[in-house]
């Protein structure tokens, strides 16, 4: 009976070890990415041939109701009291927030994504989007309090960080060596398509 029991139970540790090993891997495997940053290097039609910044090649297919913006350059003295800003920020020392990076939505997109949450720019990066409500010079830049919804953050933003802002985009401005962020959606077939890109003016960097 226990040589039975033996022969029996080896197929079903088999089968255990096979089902946990691929339980593993598909823990392990990267989430299918939202976003997609980085240079176009083909336009054709409504397919955007897009060089990742980890240097992939992604193809992008423009959905029919995409929505372009533009990405420009503004300074640390257009942030005001009472902006609506978003901020990608990281920890810094004594418990801070330094700002990797500042926009500032147009009055038109007050509220978007307000709030904050865990973000994939650098690790340990969080996204906050929240109204300016205290600006406080000091040695080492401004330190912003900015409230949302459910609480309020101090951040840090040096000298040197990038402060950008949104204006209206044509698909024209899609065009070989423009840089980008797209929010991307990953199809059946494997393939990605958008529905929102931000685009770089004059070179810029989309720096979120």
């Amino acid at each position: 009976m226990s040589m039975y029991r033996s022969t029996f139970a080896r197929p079903l540790i088999a089968v255990a070890m096979v089902v946990a090993s691929v339980l593993c891997a598909a823990a392990q495997r990267s989430p299918t990415p939202t976003r997609v940053r980085g240079t176009i290097e083909a336009v054709d039609g409504d397919v955007l041939t897009v060089k990742s910044r980890s240097g992939e090649d992604v193809k992008l297919h423009l959905t029919g109701d995409v929505r372009i913006v533009g990405i420009i350059k503004i300074s640390l003295a257009d942030i005001k009291l009472g902006s609506f800003i978003g901020t990608t920020t990281v920890p810094g020392a004594d418990g801070r927030q330094d700002a990797v990076e500042v926009h500032v939505f147009p009055e038109n997109m007050r509220g978007t994504g307000e709030g904050t949450r865990p973000y994939d720019l650098k690790p340990n990066s969080t996204m906050t989007n929240a109204t300016v409500a205290e600006a406080v010079a000091g040695n080492d830049g401004q330190t912003l309090t900015i409230k949302y919804k459910d609480g309020e953050k101090k951040v840090t933003v040096a000298p040197d960080t990038p402060i950008v802002t949104y204006v209206p985009g044509e698909k024209s401005d899609l065009k070989a060596g423009a840089r980008i962020i797209a929010f991307i959606k990953q199809l059946p077939d494997g393939s990605f398509e958008s529905n929102r890109v931000s685009v770089g003016r004059d070179g810029l960097t989309p720096p979120m």
